[in-house]
């Protein structure tokens, strides 16, 4: 997209003046005396970019300059969360959160330098036109897209529904190329899977609060389930990045009483505002048991934060990242967009989730092992009286660390496209076919160790022999994936899940938690 100059020159005004108001009080006060600065520093980027285009080596993009750098630059001064996002980016995220677009139905992505059918979504145009995961894409509507990016490839194939696109497949064990035509439809995603994990205990995971239907899809799976019946909940927050805190609201007021507070947040431009519970008689009985690790963030933990300040769950695993700032979106020209916090967020109890990022760098903020962050000033006190800190994330009541993988594992970790690529070859073109409950017997376990030697990847046999059962569940999980869907394959790994085990025995703690905290209301009701 061309974009042009004087839209970069009024985008860069914007986010200086935007700069000014978020900027440390001394630079905002001498910011705020007159225009004059503002004119000057805005001279100041417009010379600066002009000598660029004049005297760079290579030929300057106006769109990699301020797209990628300046502005991004500048938003980076204040905190690691505030963003600019280009029109693609902004449109894709707007997308992500309706959580329904017109399209074929498939997730693609990249192995190496192929696009590649990577999940067509159960009942979809591309589903029933049997598109299957594994298939490199080699066409679109006639065009060769051998060279294009997973993006590119995904913007031919949507369209408008009831539109046709012909979708050209190169299948392992098939000679030519398989060539269908589908007719795009509306296509519903969710980010919600509940099942039993045992008789009573249910089981409730959810990838993100990215989507404006989380919330209504948790209502939806725990009546298919049939909550009457829940006698304890696993609610899974693992590597739940975050999204909406509407959303949040909703699912962690669902399990709490009607009115208590689930989330407040405070920033120097906005008032406060205040969240709270909207309660369903279902879900108010049953113990619950939480499970987060490093990887939950933002929105898992403001879900987590309330559940644990009024004691309506015990909260499993490893403590949370810390990320407790509010992000608005400002549209701009040209449908790009600003992501600028405007507040931070604090738990029912008053403590800060937002961790400390003042003293590293951003690259360290997001990838760095910070353990535990908590800040000790920031002590405060769930509804029954026990203590919790604020300023690093939500500290779990019981420790549990993440799995690490050896380095075998890592070596083959699903990343690696290893268990996919085999895939492709054990079906050889053959349509997915399993029988309930089925296990890679020892045979499609030294099947796997020989397609690793052709593949080239350097181990020894003791090595494989120590990972048998851990080969075991990739496969299967792989061919679940293939066979049945994601969900399948996902659920099959859960019951494996030793964290998820450790939950079943916690829940009794999650019950005394429960009982606890109703004990300590009551009395402090019958005292007025």
């Amino acid at each position: 997209m061309k974009i042009r100059s004087s839209f970069f020159l009024t985008l860069a005004a914007a986010l200086l003046a935007v700069f000014a108001l978020f900027c440390t009080p001394v630079f905002h006060a001498r910011a705020a005396t007159s225009g004059d600065d503002l004119d000057k520093s805005m001279h100041e980027v417009a010379s600066a970019y002009a000598l660029l285009e004049k005297n760079f080596a290579d030929p300057v993009s106006s769109e990699r300059a301020f797209y990628q750098g300046a502005i991004p630059g500048m938003l980076h001064t204040l905190d690691p969360h505030s963003n600019f996002v280009d029109p693609t980016e902004y449109r894709e995220m707007q997308q992500r959160q309706r959580a329904q677009y017109f399209g074929v139905g498939m997730q693609i992505g990249m192995d190496g330098p192929k696009v590649i059918v990577d999940r067509p979504f159960v009942g979809s145009p591309a589903y029933r036109a049997d598109l299957r995961r594994g298939d490199t894409i080699v066409g679109v509507d006639g065009k060769d897209t051998t060279t294009l990016q997973s993006p590119e490839v995904a913007d031919l194939l949507r369209g408008p529904r009831g539109t046709k696109v012909t979708v050209s497949v190169r299948r392992v064990g098939v000679d030519q190329p398989v060539t269908v035509e589908v007719i795009r439809g509306e296509i519903e995603t969710s980010l919600v899977d509940a099942f039993w994990v045992k008789p009573g205990i249910a089981f409730l995971r959810i990838d993100s609060f990215e989507a404006q239907n989380v919330a209504e899809d948790v209502e939806k799976d725990m009546a298919k389930l049939g909550e009457e019946n829940v006698k304890g909940l696993i609610l899974d927050l693992r590597g739940n990045p975050g999204g909406l805190v509407s959303e949040a609201v909703r699912v962690a007021g669902r399990f709490l009483r009607e009115g208590q507070l689930v989330v407040s947040h405070h920033g120097r431009a906005e008032t406060e505002q205040v969240f709270r519970a909207r309660a369903v008689a279902a879900a108010q009985k049953y113990p619950i048991v939480v499970l987060v690790d490093s990887r939950s963030a933002s929105a898992a933990e403001i879900v987590s934060g309330a559940l644990q300040d009024h004691d309506r769950a015990w909260v499993l695993g490893e403590t949370t990242f810390g990320k407790g700032l509010v992000q608005a979106q400002f549209p701009l020209n040209e449908g790009a967009a600003l992501l600028l916090t405007i507040a931070h967020y604090y738990t029912p109890s008053g403590r800060l989730i937002q961790r400390d990022y003042s003293h590293e760098s951003f690259f360290d903020y997001y990838y760095a092992k910070h353990g535990d962050t908590n800040n000790t000033q920031d002590l405060k006190s769930t509804d029954s009286g026990r203590k919790v800190y604020g300023g690093g994330g939500i500290t779990p009541d019981e420790k549990y660390a993440s799995t690490v993988y050896n380095v075998f594992q890592r070596r083959l970790a699903p990343y690696s496209y290893l268990f996919f690529r085999f895939g492709n070859v054990y079906f050889n073109g053959a349509k997915p076919a399993l029988t309930d409950g089925w296990q890679p017997d020892d045979a499609v376990i030294e099947r796997f160790r020989d397609f690793l030697k052709s593949q080239k990847v350097a181990f020894t046999d003791a090595e494989f022999d120590a990972n048998k059962e851990w080969v075991r569940g990739e496969i299967r999980w792989e061919f679940y994936f293939r066979a049945f869907d994601k969900p399948a394959g996902d659920r099959a790994r859960w019951l494996d899940d030793a964290e998820i085990k450790k939950a079943i025995e916690s829940m009794p703690r999650a019950q005394s938690l429960l009982e606890q905290v109703e004990r300590v209301l009551a009395m402090r009701a019958a005292k007025g």
